[in-house]
């Protein structure tokens, strides 16, 4: 099929399905991301340049600019799919970067010239190993104007707290489980599944299986908060905290 008689990606009806389905994992998902766009409201001056980093569909993207609309947006991912319902969605509103964070450097090489007032992410570099993940705080680090901010909102469970912890891990899988159950939400794998059925995305499919193969990324670095606050100071932010906590997710902010 050539790219003219391709049909075109239905950005509204995906950002709705990706949104459903990852509320699935992450009921309070709304709240974490209206809590990081407070932290950036109050650290700019109301049109921040943002960083959207390994951002998907654009999820936090799409709330920046209805939040901040004379913001600068960079979205940047490595998955041709979800880049490519992030790009039918924006056009030219914001600006693209594909790039795979696995490789050493490669934030700092690919934005040599290039500042933010803020780098946000969220549920998105757990698949990172821990090394890795430290250097790319370090990297971030040199990509932020001074007094502006850093925030990574993930699964970071309090160190104080593993029994109640692996008690509300418990909790959550069987409220999530209840919704695939109800056909509420798709899970992940139906999600991709459902994706491999729509004939606009069939090109970015393949394009993905050729750079990711099969197998989904999956997470292996689930680290308590204490560690992400540890590497963040590590990594030469000048301050660091917890700006938002709900159950065993937490969103970091590091201060440049």
């Amino acid at each position: 099929m050539s790219s003219e008689t391709s049909p075109a990606i239905d950005a509204l009806a995906w950002q709705e399905s990706w949104d459903r389905q990852q509320e699935a994992y992450l009921p309070d998902r709304e709240e974490r991301i209206s809590a990081m766009l407070d932290v950036v409201a109050a650290v700019t001056n109301g049109a921040p340049r943002v960083l959207d980093l390994a951002g998907g569909t654009g999820s936090i993207s799409l709330r920046v600019l209805r939040r901040f609309t004379t913001a600068q947006v960079t979205l940047l991912d490595m998955d041709p799919l979800l880049m490519g319902i992030a790009r039918a969605t924006f056009g030219n509103r914001i600006e693209y970067v594909s790039l795979d964070l696995r490789s050493p450097n490669a934030l700092a090489a690919h934005f040599a010239d290039k500042r933010f007032d803020a780098v946000l992410t969220a549920t998105a570099l757990h698949y990172l190993p821990a090394e890795r993940l430290s250097a790319v705080y370090a990297e971030v680090a040199h990509l932020i104007e001074p007094g502006g901010v850093f925030i990574n909102a993930e699964s970071m469970p309090d160190d104080g707290l593993p029994d109640l912890n692996q008690r509300l891990l418990d909790y959550r899988r069987r409220w999530r489980e209840s919704r695939y159950a109800t056909g509420a939400a798709l899970s992940w794998p139906q999600w991709w599944e459902l994706a491999a059925q729509d004939p606009a995305l069939a090109k970015l499919l393949e394009e993905r299986r050729a750079l990711l193969g099969e197998k989904n990324i999956s997470s292996e670095t689930v680290k308590p908060v204490s560690w992400h606050i540890a590497a963040l100071r590590e990594a030469g932010f000048r301050e660091v905290g917890v700006v938002w906590r709900g159950l065993t997710d937490a969103a970091v902010a590091g201060v440049r």
